[in-house]
Formats: structure tokens, C-alpha cells, sequence
């Protein structure tokens, strides 16, 4: 079984930063990309940023030159560390990855969601 773990969500002031964590656990043979996704309310789940196993990077045009992603493939661990934060990046972030379970067998997981809340 495997399970993506999301940590570091909260309350932050606007301009103030956070860093959320994802952990992947369980019979994992191996992790292709990596990303973070946010679902604000009333909103589609939109692609805040993604990683490649090689480390190549993509972000959303609103979160460009404010988020970072990065990942850890000894941890099997991604980041995302946000930084100038506006109350427009108040969403539930969401963990996603491709992992092989085995040779060839790869699937699509997602973690449970923690909730951002930029407000003063």
C-alpha cells in the first residue's frame, strides 16, 4: 500500500511563507514526477507546481518567483516553499506522484489535502 503523508499547512499572514512537506511511504519500487496541486473553494484543482525525477521544474504563472518545489529522492519527500504568500493562495494543497509499485506498474497517488490559509 502505498501513502502520500502532506505536512506544514496553516494560518500565515499575507507575505508571510510556509513550507508543506509530502512524504511517500509503502512497497514503492520507484517515484517519476512529483507535484502539488491547490483546490480553493468553488474552484477547480489547479497545478501550483511540479518536479521531475531529474529535478526539471514547472509552476503556475501565479505562483512563479514566489514557490519553490524541490524533492528529496532518498526520503522519497517533495517541498514546496512559499514564500510572499497572498490571500489568493488560500486553497487545500494536494500531493501528487507518479510511483512504480513495480517494473512497469506505475500509478497516480494522491495525499489528503492541508489546508493554507493566508489572512491578517
Amino acid at each position: 500500500q502505498v501513502q502520500l503523508v502532506e505536512s506544514g499547512g496553516g494560518l500565515v499572514q499575507p507575505g508571510g511563507s510556509l513550507r508543506l512537506s509530502c512524504a511517500a511511504s509503502g512497497s514503492i519500487f520507484s517515484i517519476s514526477d512529483m507535484g502539488w496541486y491547490r483546490q480553493a473553494p468553488g474552484k477547480q484543482r489547479e497545478l501550483v507546481a511540479g518536479i521531475t525525477s531529474g529535478g526539471s521544474t514547472n509552476y503556475a504563472d501565479s505562483v512563479k518567483g514566489r514557490f519553490t518545489i524541490s524533492r528529496d529522492n532518498a526520503k522519497r519527500t517533495v517541498y514546496l516553499q512559499m514564500n510572499s504568500l497572498k490571500p489568493e493562495d488560500t486553497a487545500v494543497y494536494y500531493c501528487n506522484a507518479d510511483i512504480f509499485t513495480g517494473w512497469g506498474i506505475s500509478h497516480e497517488y494522491w495525499g489528503q489535502g492541508t489546508q493554507v490559509t493566508v489572512s491578517s
